[in-house]
């Protein structure tokens, strides 16, 4: 277990990183100690990530001051990080898929036994023994293939624990997984905690934060702004440090006038996956399916814009029937859906932002079968603009944009499409608080101009500020539809975990 030493684990003063001209890290500071969770937060493009990029031995600082353990060092490959102690625990951990849970713990470091041999026994006793330690039952023999994203990052846990670490940074860590998988991370993170460790936690998630962490150190626009312990702080305060303004609204929900009905959704069945699903969006109005992880929110609408299959039941726009599994039709007759994942289904991410925002137009702008730059160039720069997509040139690549950049680039793709529905799925996930609140007074603007938005959401404060009817799923049926007016955390959840039906 490592000792928890007087001076800070991790000490950075005034760290600075640029890449050409652009500034991503002007003056980073933070200390975390032994024994404490440190929360690291800011909005996308703050320089958190820049910031866990050196300390991790990708990035080497341009200036400033990184100790750890009160020594100067400076990692020149993520190889001098691990051996100093140093783990990091990612969003999608990259596991060998083909290799079994063991054989991914000590990869590379294999212990023998005679004769040279890999000690296959040593390594499955220890590896039993870490999972013991942690609380959790994997089994040490399975491949990795497979494996759900919260059990691929207790293996990277049990992995930092096993070599000894004594800084772990997660980053993001909860965003793809259920309340049960969150609690468990949890758990494992206080146990480190009490070990001695030093945990930094990355997250846009306040009550996650403020829930978890012992402290916390905010930054903005590459630079330290403050740290607080969680006990003197609130959540007000730490927005306020995050944006450098007050965020009046977070749920700018202007009133509309529902107007007819647009997409209908009458008996779709899938089985094994969704059964019996109805529902109705009318213009103007901003309607929300609610549940839990794995409810089959998104298969439901997958299958409604085309993308997934189902066996039974009709979607129609305006009353004109789409065929299933053909999400051309269902573009053609004014659908449009920003998907879940924007960086594996929304965006080519190798490509420039105005390539990916005129990705779904490309038809139309053509001029007898070609398109020039020059159109496609206009007709980007329109959309980048109104959504005020924070971006050097069109021909940036959008792998290099922050998460919230990503998101806007997602949705002028498909607003630049004219739809009549909007479907969204996730539409605020691991981006800032900043912009979340850019997203939610976007979409209740195309609300007030007439269109009919679908949104999935797992965050219940989204959902309980921004819908104006809440459709509510639970293993694959909508159990409750709920009014904006009688909406509430407490019977939102008790629809989504009870199996009854309850309509308000």
């Amino acid at each position: 277990m490592p000792p928890v030493s007087p001076q800070p684990v991790l000490e950075l003063v005034d760290v600075q990183k640029a890449f050409g001209s652009v500034i991503a890290l002007r003056s980073a500071t933070i200390a975390v100690d032994g024994g404490s969770i440190h929360a690291l937060v800011g909005e996308n493009g703050a320089g958190k990530s820049t910031l866990v990029k050196i300390v991790a031995g990708l990035y080497q600082r341009d200036g400033g001051t990184f100790r750890l353990h009160g020594e100067d060092v400076d990692f020149t490959s993520t190889a001098q990080s691990k051996a100093s102690g140093i783990a990091v625990i990612y969003q999608e951990p990259t596991l060998f898929p083909d290799l079994s849970v063991t054989e991914n713990i000590f990869m590379g470091r294999q212990p023998t036994g005679r004769f040279g041999r890999i000690d296959r026994k040593a390594m499955r006793h220890e590896v039993e023994r870490l999972f013991t330690r942690l609380g959790v039952t994997i089994d040490p023999d399975r491949p990795a293939e497979g494996l759900s994203i919260a059990d691929q990052q207790v293996i990277e846990i049990a992995k930092a624990v096993s070599l000894d670490a004594s800084l772990l940074i997660m980053d993001e860590p909860t965003a793809a997984l259920s309340g049960v998988e969150v609690d468990r991370l949890f758990a494992i993170a206080r146990s480190l905690r009490d070990e001695g460790r030093a945990l930094i936690f990355i997250s846009h998630r306040f009550d996650e934060v403020f829930a978890l962490c012992d402290t916390i150190t905010v930054m903005r626009d590459g630079a330290y702004i403050a740290t607080n312990a969680i006990a003197d702080t609130d959540v007000d305060e730490i927005v306020r440090q995050m944006v450098g303004r007050e965020v009046t609204e977070l749920f700018p929900k202007q009133e509309t006038t529902v107007g007819e009905p647009l997409l209908e959704v009458d008996g779709l069945d899938q089985p094994g996956v969704f059964h019996d699903i109805s529902f109705t969006v009318h213009s103007g109005e901003i309607v929300s399916l609610a549940g839990l992880v794995g409810a089959g929110r998104s298969e439901v609408v997958r299958a409604v814009f085309g993308v997934d299959p189902y066996r039974d039941g009709t979607v129609t726009m305006r009353g004109r029937r789409i065929r299933r599994g053909n999400p051309t039709e269902a573009m053609r007759a004014g659908l449009a859906l920003v998907p879940e994942d924007r960086r594996k289904q929304g965006l080519v991410i190798e490509s420039g932002v105005g390539g990916n925002i005129t990705l779904a137009i490309r038809r139309q702008l053509a001029r007898a079968g070609l398109i020039t730059t020059g159109i496609e160039n206009r007709a980007a720069k329109e959309w980048a603009s109104r959504l005020e997509v924070k971006t050097q040139a069109l021909d940036t690549v959008a792998a290099t944009l922050s998460g919230g950049n990503q998101q806007k680039v997602v949705l002028a793709k498909w607003l630049a499409t004219q739809p009549q529905v909007l479907i969204i799925d996730e539409p605020t996930r691991g981006i800032d608080v900043g912009t979340k609140s850019e997203v939610h007074r976007l979409l209740s603007e195309l609300a007030g101009q007439g269109m009919g938005i679908l949104m999935i959401s797992s965050e219940l404060p989204e959902v309980l500020g921004m819908a104006d009817r809440v459709l509510v799923m639970r293993e694959g049926r909508i159990t409750a539809e709920i009014s904006r007016s009688d909406a509430t955390s407490e019977n939102v959840m008790f629809a989504a975990t009870h199996a009854s039906e309850a309509h308000s």
